[in-house]
This record gives C-alpha cells, structure tokens and sequence, in this order.
C-alpha cells in the first residue's frame, strides 16, 4: 500500500489543473445520489461516451505537437448524435459503431441524450452546466422535416434555414456560439462555403466554484517544468493540511477536486517522473479510467500546490474519428437519406471542436463548441452548363478544323445582317 505523499512530492505536483477541498462549503448541500435511476439505454450511452471520449483524447493527443490538449468528449458526442440521426445503412452502422453504441436502436440513444441533458443541467443548483444545440440548413437544399424533428425532441435542437452565400448567416452562427458560451468562445467557423449543405452545432458552458475555495493570499509565483525539461514561471495555489479523495499507480498520482455540492468534480493525474504525460493520456483507456476513479480514497495531505491557467483549444477531429471507424460517413458513398433526399450525395465535410478552460481560486468556467459540417460529395465530372469555347483538331499535326464559343445550344442562326458593299 502506497505511504501518504510527502512534502517534497506534492510541492512537485505542478498538475495542470485547479483544486479545492474534500469537505463541503457552508450553506452548500452535498449531493450524494442522482435525482432518479439512470435507464439501461442511459447507463450504456454514458458508459459509451466515456468509451469514445477517452480513445478521441488519446488518438488528438497522440498526433498534435502542441503543449495542451483540452477536448469535451460530450460535446462532440452530442453534436455527432445529432448528425447519427440523418444517417442510414452502413454509414449509420459505422457512425454509431465509432460512438460505441453497440447495438442501441436509434430511439433509445436519443431517448438517453434526451434524458441526460434534463438530468445533467439540473443537477447542482450552485454549478452552472448548460447544453444548446442548433442546425443551420443551407436554404435552397431539400431536406426531411423528420430529421429536424426528431433531433429537436431529443436535443433540443433549433433549426434555421438560411443562405450559406450570406455574410449574415456566418454572424448569425457564430453569435450563437458566443451566446450559449457566455463569451467564451465567440466563433467556430471563419467562413462559411456555400457549397456546405448544413452546420450542427453543439455548445457546452460550465461555470462551478471550487466546495472550498483557495485563498488567493496564498497564490505564489513557482516554476513550472515542461515536457523538454525547460521551465517556466506560474501562480501557483496552494491548499495546507487538506483531506480529499487521492489514488495511486504504478505510474501516476491522482486526486478528485468537488465544486458545489460535489456532484461535479475534476479529477487531476500526474504521471510520476520519466512517464510522459502525453504518453500516459495515450494509454488511458476506459479500463484504466474506471480503474483509477475506483481507487481514489480520502487522504490527509500536507500541501497541494497547483497553477492557475487558462487555456484555449481549436482542432478538427476528422482524422481520429476516421481511424476510429467512421471513415465511410467522410467518404463519397455515405448513406444521409434520413437527412435529405439527395442524402446519398453528401457526407461529413468537418468535424471541429474548440475548448476554453479558465482555472483559478474560485473555481472552473469551461466551454466548448462542436460543428459538423455536412457538404456534397465531391464531383470530378465536367457539366458544360454555361457559355463554354470548343475547338475540333487533327491531333497529330495540330491542325485546328474548328473553333467555336457556344453562348445559347438552343439558338437558332438567323443569318447575317444586311450587308451594304462598298463595291457597288
């Protein structure tokens, strides 16, 4: 059994996150059980989401240089739950296959979103956790109201059809996601292609004060190790002679850190030296993650010491779901008849998520925005549909018999006009 951190280690535990205390703060009412039993369906949805969160943050993590890595695997499951609702036959197979739902008829995952947004977004009155989905449909493009139906009953989905050609429906979209992020995120597209047939958009907002707060007379400036061993400077909070759920492996250290009536809570891992984080995050799959939370127990600590930061995020995640068995709904051949009737001609152009996470004594406020564009397939073909120049040669001597410009197939020579000469 592992002995309690000492001093020195947990002064070392620069993790990339915030903390706070185990014990709930006065006039808060710890939460210790949901409102209602989960379904069967919910039960499989959230253990699948689980699933397809921890694969699509090692397979981003494993192929992005950058320093941080901050996904919502909820907002990305939602936003392509709402893209599941359009798909058919194998792009339906794959597509929910690649979101780890087995089996699950598509009433019973919508039933399960349905019933987790109600549940989550209700469940501590001293955190804010908001979810809002919409559809803009490109105006002019048949579409089946059924699809837009079924995903307003199931997410609570707006839907807008709009001209995709006008500089207003970029401003319109990217003022909801500013909107329903309070800020936080104020666009997820720069430009909008006229040839993308329909945007789903999903937004998360969370908004929750550490049970204890840390105080900020305690925030010093320390340094702060990377991954290439350089350093830098950081505030630093910091809590003394503190109890919260801590564990233990054979390659990391973790704790659980509540806000409000801990129903809520972020759990922060730090891999012991010479074990990479990125490494780590790579190998944590559902398995390990059940395994680690498991094992989280109150522990005394002596000191923690953590940074404040605020990070931002911007990625598209079309490679990871692919390699995650999505591939057929990115291809020409994808099957969106439940969407369209010309569904057999689109597929998934983009999937792009940004993040915002801000971290300090009071406590978390984090978004996150998930779209997916939905675009024709690619045409390789050559439609003479307008004005067009033609020339008949002899190829090998490059002799031009012809030339033309056809301006109207349909019209008919009427002839020169009248000629005057000059020589009469």
């Amino acid at each position: 059994m592992p002995t309690r951190p000492t001093r020195s280690s947990l002064l070392a535990a620069a993790l990339v996150v915030a903390a706070c205390s185990d014990a709930v703060g006065p006039g808060v009412e710890q939460i210790t059980e949901l409102p209602r039993a989960l379904t069967t369906s919910e039960q499989a949805v959230i253990a699948a989401s689980n699933v397809f969160g921890l694969d699509l943050a090692a397979r981003v993590a494993a192929a992005d240089t950058r320093p941080n890595v901050v996904l919502s695997p909820l907002s990305a499951s939602m936003a392509l739950g709402m893209t599941l609702n359009g798909a058919d036959g194998a792009t339906f197979d794959a597509m929910r296959g690649a979101l780890g739902f087995g089996s699950l008829t598509q009433a019973e995952i919508n039933a399960s979103y349905r019933g987790l947004i109600d549940l989550l977004t209700d469940l501590d009155p001293n955190v804010r956790f908001e979810i809002a989905n919409a559809i803009w449909a490109n105006e002019g493009v048949p579409f089946h109201q059924a699809f837009f139906d079924a995903v307003a009953a199931a997410f609570d989905a707006s839907s807008e059809s709009r001209d995709f050609a006008d500089p207003a429906t970029l401003a319109a979209i990217n003022a909801w996601v500013e909107g329903h992020t309070d800020g936080l995120i104020d666009t997820i597209v720069e430009q909008l292609d006229p040839a993308l047939v329909m945007l789903l958009v999903n937004a998360i907002y969370f908004d929750g004060a550490w049970t204890t707060q840390f105080d900020p007379q305690d925030t010093r400036t320390q340094s702060f190790t990377r991954e290439n061993a350089s350093t830098v400077n950081v505030d630093m909070m910091s809590f003394t002679d503190v109890e919260m759920p801590v564990g233990f492996g054979a390659t990391y250290a973790a704790v659980e850190l509540p806000y409000g009536g801990q129903a809520f809570s972020m759990v922060l891992v730090l891999p012991h030296p010479g074990t990479s984080a990125r490494d780590f995050l790579a190998t944590l799959d559902a398995g390990a993650w059940d395994a680690l939370t498991a094992g989280l127990a109150p522990r005394d600590l002596d000191l923690l010491s953590i940074p404040k930061f605020t990070l931002t995020y911007d990625a598209f995640l079309n490679d990871a779901l692919q390699a995650m068995g999505m591939d057929p709904a990115f291809k020409p051949g994808a099957d969106f008849t439940r969407m369209s009737p010309i569904g057999d001609q689109l597929c998934i152009d983009f999937v792009r998520q940004k993040t915002f996470i801000e971290v300090d004594e009071r406590g978390t406020r984090a978004a996150a925005v998930t779209a997916v564009g939905v675009g024709r397939v690619s045409f390789n073909g050559f439609v003479a549909d307008r004005p067009f120049v033609f020339a008949i040669r002899e190829r090998l001597s490059g002799t031009i018999l012809f030339v033309g410009l056809v301006g109207d197939p349909t019209a008919q020579d009427p002839g020169p006009d009248a000629l005057t000469s000059d020589c009469s």
